[in-house]
């Protein structure tokens, strides 16, 4: 059941103080943050060895590289396990 309402009171806005503006404060945009890394020199080799092509790593066994050798050994092996067999049947 509903009721009815019989007086409604008007409630007056609060008053805006007079100098608004002055209590704003401006927002600048601040630069941009950043960070700087360095890399030790264990950390830089790491990530030239992982960024280097197959043909570097090549050149660098040919001229005696032992760990381009084993890179070169080791990506050898798992090429031959992935391969399929082949059976001859005669």
């Amino acid at each position: 059941m509903s009721d009815q309402v019989s007086s409604v009171t008007q409630l007056q806005p609060a008053p805006q103080p007079t100098d608004a503006r002055a209590k704003t404060t401006e927002t600048r945009p601040q630069p941009a943050q950043s960070d700087t890394v360095q890399l030790s020199s264990a950390a830089q080799a790491a990530l030239r060895e992982a960024m280097e092509t197959p043909a570097q790593t090549a050149k660098e066994a040919g001229t005696g590289d032992a760990q381009a050798k084993r890179l070169l050994a080791k990506e050898a092996a798992a090429k031959a396990e992935s391969a399929p067999s082949k059976h001859v049947v005669a």
